[in-house]
């Protein structure tokens, strides 16, 4: 039976020999990505597609309502601000989409 110590070598051959692959079989992909992309004429934006525009992050949506004294905006969603909170009728307050 190996001892702690044997055991421990053999784990840094190991992880030695895993590492020493792992950089020439990552090398071949690079290697072969990059003649791919020679051969295709392809471009970052082909095989990195810029996200679609849109929502930020944590933003909830597209105002609806908008304070005409101080152009303060509000997606109708969550607790109303205090210039509509108020009001009964908001259609006045509604932003116009053409």
């Amino acid at each position: 039976m190996s001892n702690y110590k044997a055991l421990l070598s053999q784990k840094a051959e190991l992880e030695a020999q895993i590492a020493e692959v792992r950089a020439r079989e990552k090398a071949d992909a690079v290697a072969h990505a990059r003649t791919l992309i020679a051969e295709y004429g392809l471009t970052a934006d082909d095989v990195f597609p810029p996200k679609k525009a849109g929502a930020k992050p944590g933003s909830v949506g597209v105002a609806k309502y908008r304070d005409p004294a101080t152009g303060a905006t509000w997606t109708g969603r969550g607790k109303p601000p205090n210039w509509i909170k108020d009001v009964a009728d908001r259609t006045p307050f509604e932003i116009k989409t053409a």
